[in-house]
């Protein structure tokens, strides 16, 4: 336990430190941005070497007024340092070490994740509102679909709102109800009824066609290997000339940054205007029925903490 405590309290603090470290010395040049670090680095090493010889040095005087006495300090540090850790203003530091350790796949995914902030910020709120409340009637069917294939419910709301405003339809291209579903493989159609419980599903029927969207949905982060703006993309693409696969192994993309450019006549913007209704619903439910407008007072940064529904972590 003694020595559990103490690997806590360093690994924060030093993730702490290459975090604040990688923040105040970013930049490419050498003398200005490279070294600096570097040095920075091995100040930390001499740091933790010499607070772990200074550990030992105390333990003994530690042990001597009470055995358990190293044990209890230690847990009250690591306690503590795991406590400043989760304060609202700490998240940014370890935000940076994400992106020291993350390296080029971190920043394209907090440049995608800015990308949706941005639009989400570029929406009338009012006209958002109502949307929000005209999805009233369909939450809960959502929100059992999403369960029963394992989705942010706020995910699935943001794409029945980006496919049909909530004004389930049939449309011109072939798109049905709530999530407007086109073509869909068999064995997608067979997972959702056994999900549903019955032998043949409606697509008139918001239910249905929800447990459809959300099996589709599914089959498409699977085969993205987990990719959510590929998953998203895939969705919309759909299985038709080999889907989103095929555009991607011709091209030679391998995820939704290489893949943009290609993209043509092809909905680039679809995963990111999902995303961003997802959000709003994510912030409708934590802020009592309230859309908050991104740029007044620390509204970026609420949001930014609450984090991009069906996103793995925040940052």
């Amino acid at each position: 336990m003694e020595w559990l405590g103490v690997g806590i309290s360093i690994t924060l603090l030093t993730m702490a430190a290459l975090g604040e470290a990688a923040k105040r010395f970013a930049g490419l040049t050498f003398w200005n941005h490279l070294l600096p670090f570097a040095v920075g680095v091995v100040g930390l090493i001499i740091g933790v070497a010499a607070a772990l010889l200074f550990w030992l040095k105390i333990r003994q005087w530690l042990v001597n007024r009470m055995a358990m006495a190293p044990t209890v300090l230690a847990m009250t540090i690591a306690l503590i340092s795991a406590w400043l850790a989760l304060q609202p203003e700490h998240p940014a530091i370890f935000g940076n070490f994400r992106t020291l350790v993350g390296g080029k796949a971190q920043a394209e995914r907090l440049t995608l994740a800015h990308q949706v902030y941005a639009a989400y910020r570029r929406q009338d709120l009012h006209q958002l509102g109502i949307l929000i409340q005209r999805a009233t009637p369909f939450n809960l069917a959502i929100a059992d679909a999403a369960a029963a294939f394992d989705l942010d419910q706020h995910l699935l709301q943001g794409v029945a709102a980006t496919e049909s405003s909530f004004l389930p339809r049939d449309s011109h291209d072939g798109g049905h109800g709530l999530f407007q579903i086109t073509a869909v493989p068999d064995a997608i159609i067979r997972s959702a009824c056994k999900a549903l419980g019955k032998a043949k599903a409606d697509l008139n029927e918001p239910r249905d066609n929800a447990y459809i969207a959300a099996a589709t949905l599914k089959h498409y982060l699977a085969e993205m290997k987990g990719d959510l703006f590929l998953g998203l993309l895939a969705y919309n693409i759909g299985p038709k000339n080999g889907g989103l696969r095929f555009i991607m192994e011709q091209y030679g993309a391998r995820d939704f940054v290489t893949l943009q450019p290609y993209l043509q006549q092809l909905p680039r913007d679809y995963p990111i205007r999902v995303l961003s209704h997802a959000l709003a619903f994510k912030i409708w439910q934590h802020h009592q029925g309230q859309l908050l407008a991104y740029e007044e007072g620390r509204n970026a940064r609420a949001i930014q903490r609450l984090g991009i529904p069906g996103m793995t972590d925040d940052f």
